[in-house]
């Protein structure tokens, strides 16, 4: 009898093994002929070669599903156990597909399925692999900061880049807010609430922890970027309509080799005071023709809040 020792990386263990150790016995039934010694994040399995071969492809398979969908069901476990073929669609349905094209960019906890839900929103998720810089241009609730970010987290999920940066300009919408009390962290937070939410969405909260403490994802207002060369990672700047020229310059400028940028704004909202000019406006004018870069328009098609955002944004003469 053979002995064979894997580990439970970036996964919580209670997620693979079950409440009360449930899907334990589901493992049990289907390797009758093995041992298995689970001890937190350490494996221990005991029994001939080509058992623990095919073992340790079913568990390493477990493991890739748990890392992308965040979520393990009954069906889901049974399913990969079963059949070598990948589950790459919606993980509470269960549907096991051996292609790639599923709509969904990402899956994030409690069965959230995060997807491209309108044409606009799709040719984002088509442009990217294209092009290294997108701007995607729009009113207010078109779900295009939404789509940047489910489109950096998969990035980071399957290993493309090893970080994200999300930024906006510190720029109050029409208020002044006079001071802000606590550290440095505290007063810039209310202005990058919005994609926080984001991230909420599409990552489980204690690995959204880590992934902040150990920058592996960062967060951080405009000014902060002056001076960096921003490499292997995928960037997104929300809010860019509040960018000046020099500022949107800088931004742009700071792009490594092997870097993504993502432009999100709405010319219809700045919310700059009166004699600064959106920096917005001017790439959006020089820089549409540069190879590598495409300038993508969302309209009142793709408005994905409550379905009265719609019929408002109409009423301001935002959309037709």
């Amino acid at each position: 009898m053979n002995e064979l020792n894997l580990s439970i990386e970036n996964v919580d263990p209670v997620v693979i093994w079950g409440a009360n150790n449930e899907y334990f016995e589901i493992f049990k039934k289907h390797f009758p002929k093995i041992k298995i010694v689970a001890r937190g994040n350490e494996v221990k399995v005991l029994g001939d070669d080509k058992e623990l071969n095919l073992f340790s492809q079913k568990f390493q398979e477990i493991i890739n599903h748990v890392d992308k969908f965040q979520t393990l069901t009954v069906s889901n476990l049974e399913q990969l156990l079963g059949t070598s073929i990948q589950v790459i669609a919606d993980p509470e349905n269960a549907v096991a597909k051996s292609g790639a094209g599923a709509e969904a960019i990402v899956f994030g906890p409690n069965g959230i399925v995060v997807k491209a839900r309108t044409a606009n929103q799709r040719k984002m998720v088509d442009s990217i692999s294209k092009n290294d810089i997108i701007f995607a241009i729009g009113p207010a609730g078109t779900g295009k900061t939404y789509t940047a970010v489910a489109l950096a987290v998969r990035a980071l999920k399957n290993k493309e880049i090893k970080r994200i940066i999300l930024t906006r300009p510190a720029v109050e919408a029409g208020e002044n807010l006079g001071f802000l009390p606590g550290d440095l962290k505290e007063k810039i937070d209310p202005y990058l609430r919005p994609l926080y939410d984001a991230l909420d969405d599409m990552i489980p909260a204690d690995k959204l922890k880590v992934f902040l403490e150990n920058r592996t994802i960062e967060i951080a207002p405009l000014a902060f970027m002056r001076g960096r060369t921003l490499d292997n990672c995928f960037v997104i700047l929300d809010e860019a309509q509040n960018a000046t020229d020099l500022q949107l310059k800088m931004f742009l400028t700071r792009m490594g080799p092997t870097a993504k940028f993502i432009v999100t704004g709405d010319v219809t909202q700045i919310d700059l005071p009166r004699k600064q000019q959106s920096g917005l406006n001017t790439a959006l004018r020089i820089l549409g023709e540069i190879k590598g870069i495409e300038i993508i328009y969302l309209n009142g098609d793709d408005v994905v809040r409550h379905k009265l955002v719609k019929n408002i944004l109409r009423a301001y003469g935002d959309i037709q």
